[in-house]
């Protein structure tokens, strides 16, 4: 039962096991939707979908499989001008009142089909062709009971059965662009709860069994809360080439910042050498030495870098490399000894990857990391953060 659509749903990316087909085959047996569409729509991303970057992909599976469509985007299929708001027609209650519905969502599909086949030209008004204004119940600024809205910017009278072009988990994509809800979403992978601080909060457990034990008289029971244990120092590189990816990294401390209580940030330029800052102004009193930031912080942080790696190899390698002090001892050398501290720690590259090879620079700092460097995208930034968690 529903193999092909087990089958389906994994080729288009959505990584469901056998486990949780067998559970959705149980929940059907069990009668918890029935003739329903839209319920079985629900039911079904409930037991196969475990993580939200992949609704995108469960829906356009859903369209090819249920609807025999294999994009969701429609409106793509009908020419722009149609499309043009015009003679947005003015109905009255009693006009509105004596449109009829036809007959239920598979009839119309079916009539939407046909309707593409037969129509030559724009179309404005009427109450058949697809087009704008008008009661028929295809196209846009119009009037229908039930109908299918393609090409419309927003809602209008809210009744359309189906919105074609309007894909809602596009963005969640692990393809897609990074952005900062989908940053949260990547970030909240990284995190491990414990009870910390006063017993403030309820233990409804411990509670309902203290209860219990005295027969019924109530005997509160409180519990620290819960707060996310893991702790995370990020290191920004900033100016020069970074500039070109201002935004991008702004959007990442914002996410950041939100899911991270215990978070800790400093900023450098092109390598570590002997010192970071707080501001990213690099005021000389907003410096922090390297050793003081290896005795401050506990081996137990992870760490995140953040920068292109792009300047010159020499930065790197040699003394007297940095482009904005002498420094007497090479980059690597203070590279090493964070990481020989922190144990835990990946670097975020917002260059894509195609461009690595390029630079000499960033296949040495791949070789300090021991290649545990990512791309600054939604995909890079979970293999990043399950580095990070791995024992």
């Amino acid at each position: 039962m529903l193999i092909d659509f087990f089958l389906l749903v994994r080729r288009y990316g959505v990584p469901v096991s056998i486990t949780e087909w067998l559970d959705l085959l149980k929940a059907l047996q069990q009668q918890l939707v029935f003739a329903d569409a839209e319920q079985f729509y629900q039911l079904a991303r409930l037991c196969l979908v475990k993580d939200e970057v992949h609704f995108d992909k469960f829906d356009r599976a859903c369209a090819e499989y249920f609807q025999g469509v294999t994009e969701v985007d429609l409106a793509s299929a009908i020419p722009e001008a149609w499309m043009i708001p015009g003679l947005l027609r003015q109905l009255s209650d009693d006009d509105k009142a004596a449109l009829q519905s036809l007959g239920g969502l598979e009839q119309l599909l079916q009539a939407f089909k046909e309707r593409l086949k037969e129509q030559q030209e724009r179309h404005a008004g009427g109450n058949k062709w697809i087009g704008t204004g008008g009661s028929s119940p295809f196209g846009a600024y119009g009037f229908h009971p039930e109908g299918l809205r393609v090409g419309q910017q927003g809602s209008g009278q809210r009744r359309a059965v189906k919105v074609w072009d309007q894909r809602q988990f596009q963005d969640l994509d692990s393809k897609a662009e990074l952005n900062n809800r989908s940053m949260k979403l990547a970030l909240r992978q990284l995190r491990r709860f414990a009870r910390t601080g006063a017993q403030q909060e309820l233990d409804l457990a411990g509670t309902i069994a203290a209860t219990s034990k005295q027969a019924g008289l109530l005997e509160l029971k409180f519990q620290a809360e819960r707060h996310n244990a893991i702790k995370v120092l990020m290191l920004f590189d900033i100016g020069g080439s970074m500039d070109d990816h201002v935004e991008q990294v702004q959007q990442l401390f914002a996410a950041a910042h939100t899911e991270f209580k215990q978070l800790e940030f400093f900023y450098f330029h092109n390598c570590i050498y002997e010192h970071v800052w707080k501001s990213a102004k690099r005021r000389p009193q907003d410096m922090m030495s390297i050793e003081t930031l290896i005795h401050t912080y506990g081996a137990d942080y992870k760490v995140i870098f953040v920068g292109d790696a792009t300047m010159g190899p020499y930065e790197i390698s040699y003394p007297g490399g940095s482009v904005e002090h002498f420094n007497a001892e090479a980059g690597e050398v203070w590279m090493k000894r964070l990481l020989g501290h922190f144990s835990k720690a990946v670097w975020l590259n917002p260059q894509p990857p195609a461009w690595w090879g390029h630079y000499a620079s960033i296949n040495l700092i791949q070789q300090l990391m021991q290649q545990r460097m990512y791309d600054l995208s939604l995909d890079g930034l979970s293999k990043a953060i399950r580095n990070l968690l791995h024992k």
